[in-house]
């Protein structure tokens, strides 16, 4: 009898292990993840059906966007309510976008960006009316002296005072070139410790910071609060390369400040839906990465 008991434990067991999904198989939970569009910019390039676009991005996992495709009063050669209804539509939020105006050589030289900040109102008239949270600042060449690089700050400030006016949050993004010096100081610092928190947050591009040969961690230990959203980009698919430390990022997103991620594909191994799957799949599975963060 006891030798019978033993046995069916046994194969109970063994049955239970056949049919207890493995951690790759497991459904990977509901997280707030945002797409950066300029993953799918080849896509939308051919004309395909945006859509569909959304559709797909939307069925993959993805919770939100951010718009790389701002020109004159439109986003995607939409008006921001079709841009919005889109979205919508396809069940993801409007979430951010990046969008810039470049100052000119005479406005460097002069110190005077009062032209450029007429560009921004019609720029964030149409995100406000697009339901924009966020908009961000994508590239800023390197100074070629500090004086450049104080009238560049004072810009984004000004521009960032404009976007709190009108309830949107203004955040530059890096690369790796801002962790250059110029002169004797770090550009990425001196933009940090110049311009005023409570009108310009760092999108930190968490691959570009490693390809400056910097750890992110460092930073949000040292700028701690200014990191509301975070670029989540690896050398190709999110997680494969082994090149970045994501979950000491994730572990100190408190200090950073975050409030919202978005995965961006520059390369894929493979097409690129397959590579914003996999690279969603690993930001769903892994444990440090919350759910929301969101406040």
């Amino acid at each position: 009898m006891k030798r019978r008991t033993l046995i069916g434990t046994l194969v109970a067991g063994c049955m239970m292990l056949a049919v207890s999904p493995t951690f790759a198989q497991q459904k990977a939970a509901k997280k707030e993840i945002g797409l950066q569009l300029y993953s799918v910019r080849e896509e939308i390039g051919k004309n395909a059906n945006f859509d569909q676009i959304l559709q797909k991005i939307s069925a993959l996992g993805y919770t939100g966007v951010e718009a790389a495709g701002y020109k004159d009063g439109k986003l995607y050669n939409l008006s921001p309510q079709e841009f919005k209804a889109k979205v919508e539509k396809a069940g993801m939020k409007v979430i951010s976008s990046h969008a810039t105006k470049t100052l000119s050589e005479k406005e460097l030289s002069s110190g005077d960006f009062t032209e450029s900040l007429k560009w921004w109102d019609e720029c964030i008239a149409t995100h406000k009316a697009a339901g924009m949270k966020y908009i961000v600042t994508p590239w800023m060449d390197v100074p070629k002296t500090l004086k450049d690089l104080e009238t560049q700050c004072r810009y984004l400030d000004a521009v960032g005072a404009k976007c709190r006016q009108q309830g949107i949050i203004y955040g530059y993004h890096n690369h790796s070139h801002e962790f250059r010096k110029v002169e004797d100081k770090v550009m990425y610092d001196y933009m940090l410790e110049h311009t005023n928190p409570e009108n310009v947050f760092f999108e930190m591009d968490v691959y570009w910071a490693v390809m400056g040969q910097v750890s992110p961690v460092d930073y949000f230990n040292k700028y701690a609060g200014r990191f509301k959203a975070l670029h989540i980009k690896d050398h190709r698919e999110i997680g494969q390369s082994g090149m970045v430390g994501f979950d000491a990022i994730f572990n100190n997103s408190k200090v950073a400040g975050l409030q919202y991620i978005f995965v961006e594909l520059e390369e894929t191994r493979n097409d690129i839906y397959t590579g914003l799957q996999q690279s969603i799949d690993y930001l769903k599975k892994a444990s440090f990465v919350k759910a929301s963060y969101l406040k």
